[in-house]
């Protein structure tokens, strides 16, 4: 087994659908130099380790159910724990305060040593590696409050007549306890549920690949498992069929749903000799393939790994908590035990208890509860607040870079644009008889433009006949029959074979602003050519604007041609283009711009965006995208618009200095409080600082963190 402190040999799995096993490597998702065999907890942050093998198991999280299980039994004997500690006076006629403090200590027992039992272990852990964090101070706090308050209801008659209640007991803090123990359940049950929606990303793309393959053998056609399928065998995919692997055709030809790599939504035509890439969609004819490239060396494979390497490798942010938690807990520690030194050696008598008073009292104003709230209750609120402003944030990481973020690289198929092709260009002298015929004689093809001719038809009331005698002309266009007309609708090269002449500079034009073309002749003569394009949203110009106003550069990432690319870049002021671009080299380009210093925001919409989201230190999904890009991003704008991503960076802006308030809030209180708890003010006048009144004070810091937090409600975040 490797030591889990020291970084172990990386590999890469066998295939990526390959299921757990026993020894299977488990890495730290924010610490990815941690490695060992078999599950655990990362002794830098705490956090627990997960599968670093990319696997289709979907079998619950056993953490998240024991987390679960500790959560809802501390959950039920916690309330009662704090009407108990909270209604003393209320609930006095009733129980009397020796039976309300026993039954304190019976029923916050379980909640703080078996539900806090992890906490503890995690604090020790940060403690023997010298990697404080939040454990460490939940640890500490926790159990000394839950110490003292054992002591003070076995033991009372250690503690001075000063410092007993007036039911003459010292005061017990078990709720205290056993309500942080709680909380911080209920933290980590949220936690280990959003880290379980990123493996589902993973899992979503392996589903894209078929189970089986239609293999031919011998003459014979046979269905065979996936893993089945080796280099060089003949694969028929028929009509309908997800593609098997990557491979080339050898016979018959089709039309291929690529956007899973690309994001573009017109299908391109096949043939004998072209690529086909394993997961993409086959939607209208039956060829048979080679296969050529087979299990993790498919591109869908790769993708499915840059997906999960990157998710793994980027920075992440530890909170503002946890970064200072380094300094302040040996410091509080330090004062604990100065307190007690010296009250112990010179302070009054009884000393003794004096000195275990005053340093008990140290340790619970320093308790995080404040602490610990300053971000949580910040970023709940906040998350509320953007929710109803179409902004799905997934946690605090995402809202702590999204305030840092200087370059917003977007995909332009489904982000800027609508993803959808519609007809936007009609040339010739009768443009409604023009596009009767050429509707007519799409509506009976599988031609990628067929669709938005038709439908551009629809929408301006033109009725169609039925077309005749249908020929399509692989990679030229189609030709047939309409009204007794011989109709040809197709590039120019189909016009050249025709013998028909066209007007090359209307096709020009059209293609510079980013069109697809297609000319139509009837009964030898040219009638004109359409043009079909992806329009731009009309809230991407603003959106731009805006962006471009809050100081960002924005470059656009697609895999569309560089000419169409270009076009929508002008219309809209992008400043800068990368265009052609498959998935990995997504990847790559923001890990370009991320050497360069730049934090990058990376905003898509499909599949093939699902390893750049990953890779960006702000990954952002429209809500109308692919399930892959939402498991894959960080933030989801649900109204699949860039306007929400200028509302995201305000919520983002406003939530964190919301948290950095709520930190000054509870270490003002901190600062202020340690002392006097320490006793300094004692000996001028004669005022020490009770547990009672630590805890008082603890509490305050609590209503201000809330009472900031929920201003947030109120933020404005358009306009």
């Amino acid at each position: 087994m490797n030591d889990a402190t020291q970084p172990a040999c990386h590999h890469q799995p066998d295939a990526p659908a390959a299921p757990a096993s026993p020894d299977a490597v488990y890495t730290c998702p924010m610490h990815p130099e941690v490695e060992q065999v078999g599950p655990g907890v990362c002794p830098f942050c705490g956090m627990a380790l997960e599968p670093k093998a990319v696997t289709l198991d979907d079998a619950p999280d056993p953490e998240l159910i024991d987390m679960t299980r500790r959560f809802r039994v501390g959950a039920v004997l916690s309330l009662p724990v704090l009407v108990l500690a909270m209604g003393e006076f209320a609930l006095g006629r009733w129980i009397a305060a020796e039976v309300s403090v026993w039954l304190q200590l019976a029923l916050s027992t379980p909640v703080v040593l078996w539900g806090g039992w992890p906490f503890f272990q995690r604090g020790w852990t940060s403690v023997r590696t010298r990697n404080l964090n939040m454990f460490t101070l939940i640890a500490l706090g926790t159990g000394v409050a839950y110490a003292y308050s054992v002591v003070a209801t076995l033991l009372p008659g250690l503690f001075p007549d000063s410092l007993r209640t007036m039911g003459g007991r010292p005061a017990v803090y078990f709720e205290a306890a056993a309500v942080i123990v709680t909380l911080v359940l209920l933290g980590q049950v949220l936690e280990l549920k959003a880290r379980g929606k990123t493996a589902g990303a993973i899992r979503a793309l392996l589903d894209r690949a078929p189970k089986t393959a239609r293999r031919l053998e011998d003459g014979n056609e046979t269905d065979v498992p996936l893993e089945a399928v080796m280099v060089g065998d003949r694969l028929r995919v028929r009509p309908g069929d997800a593609v098997p692997v990557d491979g080339t055709v050898e016979t018959g030809a089709s039309t291929i749903d690529q956007s899973m790599l690309t994001g573009e939504p017109l299908p391109v035509e096949v043939g004998p000799g072209d690529a086909v890439t394993g997961g993409t969609l086959n939607r209208t004819g039956a060829f048979v393939m080679r296969a050529e490239r087979v299990g993790r060396d498919t591109m869908l494979a790769k993708i499915v790994q840059l997906v999960a390497e990157a998710q793994r490798s980027r920075a992440l942010i530890q909170s503002l908590a946890d970064r200072v938690a380094g300094v302040f807990v040996p410091a509080v520690v330090a004062v604990a035990v100065v307190t007690a030194l010296v009250w112990g050696l010179v302070g009054p008598e009884p000393r003794l208890a004096f000195a275990l008073v005053n340093a008990v009292a140290v340790l619970i104003i320093a308790c995080p509860c404040a602490l610990g709230l300053a971000t949580p209750m910040s970023i709940m609120v906040g998350i509320g607040r953007g929710a109803l402003a179409g902004v799905l944030v997934r946690n605090a990481a995402a809202l702590d870079r999204l305030e840092r973020v200087d370059t917003v690289v977007v995909d332009k198929t489904g982000t800027l644009t609508e993803g959808k092709p519609q007809l936007v260009r009609i040339a010739g002298a009768d443009e409604a008889d023009l596009l009767r015929l050429a509707a007519s004689l799409e509506r009976a093809s599988a031609h990628p433009l067929a669709e938005s001719i038709v439908a551009g038809a629809a929408a301006r009331g033109i009725g169609l006949t039925e077309a005749e005698a249908v020929e399509s002309q692989d990679g030229l266009g189609i030709v047939g029959t309409v009204d007794g007309r011989r109709v040809v609708l197709g590039n120019a090269a189909l016009m050249a074979r025709e013998g028909i002449d066209v007007e090359l500079d209307d096709a020009r034009e059209a293609q510079e602003a980013g069109e697809t073309t297609g000319f139509v002749a009837a009964d030898g003569a040219a009638l004109g050519l359409l043009g079909v394009a992806d329009p731009v949203k009309t809230s991407a110009p603003q959106a731009i604007a805006e962006l471009h106003r809050e100081g960002l550069r924005i470059v656009m990432l697609t895999g569309d041609t560089r000419t169409t690319a270009e076009a929508v870049a002008r219309r809209l002021g992008i400043d800068e283009v990368i265009a052609g671009v498959l998935p990995d080299g997504k990847a790559d380009a923001v890990a370009d711009l991320q050497k360069d210093g730049r934090v990058v925001a990376m905003a898509g919409d499909g599949v093939n965006d699902a390893p750049a989201l990953a890779r960006a230190d702000v990954g952002i999904a429209m809500g109308t995208g692919a399930d892959v890009a939402l498991e894959s991003a960080d933030v989801t704008l649900l109204g699949g618009d860039l306007a929400g991503l200028v509302r995201a960076r305000r919520l983002s802006a406003a939530t964190m200095r919301n948290i950095r308030q709520n930190l000054t809030f509870a270490f003002l209180y901190n600062t202020l409080g340690v002392p006097i708890a320490a006793g300094v003010l004692y000996p001028v006048f004669g005022l020490l600082l009770s547990p009672i009144i630590a805890s008082a004070a603890m509490s305050l810091s609590s209503v201000s963190v809330v009472g900031n937090a929920l201003r947030l409600r109120t933020v404005k975040l358009s306009g």
